[in-house]
């Protein structure tokens, strides 16, 4: 399934680094973040069920990202 969220992130090399991160966690298949849209894909089973440990695994690359659901 894949899935669309508004999220907040400062910069695009903060975004990309993020993505990355993202993307080595179990669960999800893909994961495209634009910065200048604000918005990330998510391509998982449950995307709904993994988004608190896609906000932790972003928070420990950049402190200010957030996903408003």
């Amino acid at each position: 399934m894949r899935k669309t969220y508004q999220i907040e992130v400062d910069c695009a090399v903060c975004a990309q680094k993020c993505e990355d991160a993202i993307k080595k966690l179990d669960g999800i298949n893909d994961c495209q973040i634009n910065f200048m849209t604000q918005k990330m894909t998510l391509v998982a089973e449950d995307p709904d069920s993994l988004l608190k440990t896609v906000l932790k695994a972003c928070k420990k690359v950049e402190p200010d990202f957030a996903i408003n659901e």
